[in-house]
């Protein structure tokens, strides 16, 4: 396991860079930027196909800087000179535990001040260059493209709560023993709350500017399923939790050539420190899992990506505006829904035990189904 990137580093190349980045986080990261590529092009290609246009917005140009954006500027400014000088003279301290460092109160005062101080001239300089004796109001052309940076920030922020807030629903009693620590804590993130929540965010934003719901949403299914897909890469290198039940039995003879973690796993040194100590390992990621398990977040990687290629091969052939996002909700629920068989998961004592998973994928299900039938039925009704 890789519990950050220098471990993976030391691993392929056998040097040691000490580097403040959780495996798991950057792949989160690039799944991101997977997703808004895709999203962008596919809203490029709607735009282009008639099916999405620009709007225009009125824009005041020419004004002097307004106290809120003085007090954001000097705010973040020295926010980001407290804590990287602090960064610099401790890297130390980073390196061991991002996490604790960037939400601990620790930092450097002068360096606030310095880099808040920069901050404010650089944008008061900037403002300078553009302001007007008689500000003026202009037209401006927004082509919905050019919004995914945006829809991707508010994403990115909703969806982190949104997962924080259906993952400690889940886990109710490790959030009642200590609220403070699981509210901020960068684990333990449940992949529909972020979905639910992210997508509300997203289709609130979006309608400020006229974009056409079920185009949108058609646009982002498969960048969707494609960054569930990468997002699950980093579960499984850093060993996040996201495991099977034991899987003691042997390697069918049929997966011989391949490694013998595809089939069943312990996960050494994985990022929580679940497991029993490791014989002759010191440092601090030093634990694996008793008995094998399932490599559940593996298989996920491989059936997003295959689900993916479906999406992307049937989007243009899809006439009808929001069913291909209606039979992403379908694809994803029924792969969720099963792997949940063989997954470690907290279960709801009702229906004899189900999960919170079980229960959210099969409500996506049947969304769908109903969904994909009011669509064409409409449509035929036209």
């Amino acid at each position: 396991m890789y519990p950050t990137i220098s471990h993976l580093l030391f691993d392929l190349f056998g040097i040691n860079i000490p580097l403040p980045i959780q495996t798991f986080g950057f792949w989160v990261a690039i799944a991101f930027i997977f997703a808004s590529w895709i999203i962008s092009n596919e809203l490029k290609r709607k735009e282009k196909e008639g099916f999405l246009s620009s709007t225009k917005v009125n824009e005041i140009i020419g004004e002097s800087l307004t106290t809120s954006e003085i007090i954001s500027s000097l705010l973040t400014g020295f926010f980001i000179g407290f804590k990287f000088i602090e960064a610099l003279f401790h890297y130390t301290d980073l390196v061991n535990n991002p996490q604790d460092f960037i939400l601990s109160t620790r930092g450097n005062l002068l360096g606030g001040i310095l880099f808040g101080s920069i901050s404010f001239y650089l944008k008061w300089t900037e403002n300078n260059k553009t302001k007007l004796a008689n500000p003026k109001t202009i037209e401006k052309i927004v082509h919905p493209f050019e919004l995914v940076g945006n829809m991707t920030m508010i994403a990115a922020v909703s969806g982190i709560i949104g997962a924080k807030i259906f993952h400690n629903l889940e886990n109710m009693d490790a959030f009642l023993a200590d609220p403070i620590g699981q509210l901020i804590s960068f684990s333990g993130l449940t992949f529909y709350g972020g979905l639910i929540a992210g997508a509300v965010s997203v289709i609130w934003y979006a309608n400020k500017y006229k974009i056409n719901t079920k185009h949108l949403i058609d646009s982002a299914a498969p960048g969707l399923m494609l960054a569930y897909g990468v997002g699950r890469i980093g579960c499984q290198m850093s060993g996040d939790g996201d495991w099977g039940i034991d899987n003691l039995a042997p390697k069918p003879e049929w997966m011989s050539f391949l490694p013998d973690w595809m089939w069943s796993y312990t996960f050494p040194h994985n990022v929580i420190n679940a497991g029993v100590p490791i014989e002759g390992c010191t440092g601090k990621f030093c634990m694996e899992l008793a008995n094998p398990v399932w490599p559940t977040a593996f298989y996920e990687v491989i059936m997003s990506l295959a689900i993916f290629g479906i999406l992307w091969a049937m989007r243009k052939h899809i006439k009808v505006p929001g069913a291909l996002f209606f039979i992403y909700l379908a694809f994803n629920g029924v792969e969720r829904f099963f792997i949940e068989k063989i997954r470690i998961n907290t279960e709801y004592n009702i229906l004899g035990g189900i999960t919170q998973a079980e229960i959210i994928s099969f409500s996506l299900i049947l969304t769908a189904i109903i969904g994909v039938t009011y669509l064409y039925k409409s449509k035929k009704a036209v």
